[in-house]
């Protein structure tokens, strides 16, 4: 896919922080043709002074239904933003369900469907190896996307991540409020877990989709590319 080359997208997880910012990031790229969000419940789009919202199309479905759901939908570049907690999710097997079981079928979809790009929202520390239950679960679906044969597959691992949500986090709101101490004593090697905007995440990932991957001595298909949280601030520094 050319650097320059119109795109439409896909979008699985607009009403998340990450995922709503992605949204209105989307429909403001002039490269962006059309704009496709599979939600689980009824969304309000976002306010529109522009006429932005006329490229945009909203599915609400059933997630345990999602070739169904996503039946004609056409999408170059598939981005997936899904997460929860196990607050909010209450059981491990529930927690799985949206955090790997969903994703991986997005994954399954864009690769059946030809999709040029697939980029998604995983988690600094994402290891299928992992103790940690979240970590563990994080790395399980990279691992089973990277396996799909997808022809791009970008993973995006932020570390905290800064922004208004709709549901109370108590960990993340100590980490909003402790931000500017954190700024000041991550340096250093402790620089990578500088906790991240959701804003400049979604930013970091529209930039993705302005550009062209050259596969070289590659088939194609077997091209995944891991960025950590230094990069995101990298580019926010740009």
């Amino acid at each position: 896919m050319e650097a320059s080359a119109p795109y439409k997208a896909l979008l699985v997880g607009a009403t998340g922080l990450v995922g709503a910012s992605l949204l209105r990031q989307l429909l403001q790229d002039s490269r962006c043709s059309a704009v496709t969000i599979l939600v689980r419940r009824p969304l309000r789009p976002p306010a529109d002074e522009s006429g932005s919202n006329r490229k945009l199309t909203v599915i609400t479905a059933d997630f345990d239904r999602m070739d169904e759901a996503l039946a004609g939908v056409e999408a170059d570049i598939v981005f997936c933003t899904l997460g929860t907690t196990i607050k909010k999710a209450k059981t491990q097997e529930a927690f799985r369900q949206v955090d790997l079981a969903y994703p991986v079928a997005i994954g399954e979809w864009a690769a059946r469907h030809g999709a040029a790009k697939m980029i998604i929202v995983s988690a600094m520390g994402a290891n299928a190896s992992s103790s940690i239950f979240y970590n563990r679960v994080k790395g399980e679906m990279e691992a089973q996307l990277s396996a799909l044969g997808l022809r791009e597959l970008h993973i995006v691992r932020p570390s905290l991540l800064l922004g208004k949500r709709e549901e109370f986090r108590l960990g993340e709101k100590a980490g909003i409020l402790l931000t500017p101490l954190l700024k000041l004593f991550m340096q250093g090697a402790l620089r990578k877990y500088r906790p991240v905007e959701a804003e400049d995440v979604a930013a970091f990932m529209v930039s993705l989709c302005r550009q062209g991957i050259t596969i070289t001595g590659q088939e194609a298909g077997t091209f995944v590319k891991i960025y950590e949280n230094d990069a995101i601030h990298a580019k926010i520094q740009l």
